[in-house]
């Protein structure tokens, strides 16, 4: 049961840790979600509460909109919980449909339904903040500004920010918007580390084989564009599902330096990104209870790694020295 206790909601941009909904609402499918959906919901976001998170992400998209919409169950059943926590959703993705691929929209009427639906699904009158969820080639940004400037006029969304865009697109963008940008969502962890292999490996032969966007990082501290991270647990690469010598081995030591810091080895993942200048924000997709309890530290402490421990993990994880 989730208590009732008072909570201020800030900036998206100051919280230690946000809970990821997509693994609520059942299966990928247009399967009704039941009884079972609601309570495997409620039980992930007391989780999340207990150790100190009160900012949940979503997206239209996530379940076929099951993730939001059983999240909204528990909000109705638990007066006073919204004023408590800060929500935030993404849209743009049209998802595979029979025959018809899936594919990037963020078309301004597109947008539009999507929060209309999103705060239907959420029971709630408004987001606090929305993010473009994945670049559209065929966006016209200007579109997309008179849309996101009407949508914060009424009301409707507080903040917003993107996801997965380099440094030039979100410039692109932000040149025709005054509402600022404060977030960009990444795929960021221990074993997803292009980000940070990008600014390291520059003038040499295996930079070519990055594909994320040099500066993007930098560019967003210096623009206060908020950096958080989806998958920061590594899909359990370093907590269990090892498979190649360097996970192991990177396993081992994520271990050890738990016993060290008398914390969780999921602790130990998400403070090496808590620990980068940009104060990273993981965001954790596990659905179950007793994993969003171990990552309790990461919302409870500062990271405790040192220099060295940090770069020890770094390396342990590539499996060869820097250049």
């Amino acid at each position: 049961m989730i208590e009732k206790q008072s909570r201020t909601v800030t900036d998206i941009r100051t919280h230690r840790l946000i809970y990821g909904c997509m693994g609520l609402g059942g299966g990928w499918d247009r399967q009704p979600y039941g009884p079972a959906e609601i309570d495997a919901a409620e039980a992930a976001i007391v989780a999340a509460l207990e150790v100190g998170v009160t900012a949940f992400d979503h997206a239209d998209i996530y379940r076929h909109g099951k993730s939001e919409a059983v999240f909204g169950e528990v909000l109705a059943r638990t007066p006073g919980l919204r004023e408590r926590i800060l929500l935030q959703t993404k849209c743009g993705i049209h998802l595979p449909e029979g025959d018809r691929p899936g594919y990037y929209d963020l078309r301004g009427t597109h947008i539009r339904h999507s929060v209309e639906q999103s705060l239907t699904r959420l029971r709630t009158d408004v987001i606090d903040v929305l993010l473009l969820h994945r670049p559209d080639p065929l966006a016209d940004p200007e579109d997309v500004a008179e849309t996101l400037t009407a949508l914060h006029r009424e009301g409707l969304v507080r903040y917003f920010g993107v996801s997965n865009m380099a440094a030039a697109q979100i410039a692109y963008l932000q040149a025709h918007l005054d509402l600022p940008l404060i977030v960009n969502q990444l795929q960021m962890s221990l074993a997803d580390r292009d980000w940070l292999e990008a600014g390291v490996l520059v003038n040499t032969p295996p930079a070519a084989t990055l594909g994320f966007p040099l500066g993007t990082v930098e560019r967003g501290l210096l623009d206060r564009v908020g950096v958080q991270a989806w998958g920061p647990l590594a899909r359990g690469r370093f907590t269990g599902a090892a498979q190649t010598p360097a996970e192991h081995a990177t396993t081992a030591h994520v271990a050890a330096l738990a016993e060290q810091h008398d914390t969780t080895p999921e602790t130990i993942l998400l403070w090496w990104l808590q620990r980068h200048p940009a104060r990273i924000v993981p965001v954790i997709g596990t659905s179950r209870p007793e994993r969003i309890r171990a990552c309790a530290d990461a919302v409870r402490r500062e990271p405790a790694l040192t220099h060295e421990q940090w770069y020890e993990l770094w390396l342990t994880a590539r499996g060869e020295a820097l250049p």
